[in-house]
């Protein structure tokens, strides 16, 4: 049996700035553009105004200190993989 699952169609103007910044995106990710869109407006009517990857670094500050393991060396290390991952990020949403 199929769960029914309904959507509403919706049309929306973009600039192209903004339809080559979305085609990217979901290039990026690996899905539609439908579902960044998706995703967007959940982000948006959810009240979440911050990335992920900003939640991931305020409690990665909170946790400074709180177990001996996170010590500078390791938060550096952190750091320096986290600046690589943006990089390359980065660098998919402008292929």
């Amino acid at each position: 049996m199929y769960a029914a699952y309904i959507m509403r169609r919706t049309q929306i103007y973009l600039d192209e700035g903004q339809d080559a910044l979305l085609s990217r995106r979901a290039h990026a990710e690996g899905i539609t553009r439908s579902a960044v869109i998706r995703k967007a407006v959940d982000a948006y009517l959810a009240g979440r105004t911050e990335s992920n990857l900003e939640e991931f670094r305020r409690a990665v500050r909170a946790a400074v200190g709180s177990v001996p393991r996170l010590d500078a060396g390791y938060l550096e290390d952190l750091r320096e993989a986290e600046s690589m991952r943006e990089a390359e990020l980065e660098k998919r949403r402008r292929a």
